[in-house]
């Protein structure tokens, strides 16, 4: 397995925000690593305003998380 997450810490609240998003979209390949799968799948959820939302709130959690281990950037101008 290859370590690619080294930290939370992040500049901004922009890398925060995409660090959220790469870590959703590593839970879905760890997941379901089969990338066949995936894209037979995509079709369906793609078009789907639950699987949509649900993504979302997947995002938010994670921004959540990797904001609270950046202190909100409390010191960011």
């Amino acid at each position: 397995m290859t370590i690619w997450l080294h930290t939370l810490i992040t500049k901004t609240p922009q890398e925060g925000y995409e660090l959220a998003v790469k870590l959703s979209r590593v839970a879905i390949k760890m997941t379901q690593p089969d990338a066949a799968i995936r894209e037979r799948l995509r079709p369906e959820y793609a078009e789907s305003f639950e699987a949509l939302i649900g993504s979302s709130q997947i995002v938010a959690t994670h921004f959540a998380t990797v904001a609270a281990a950046n202190g909100y950037w409390k010191d960011e101008p």
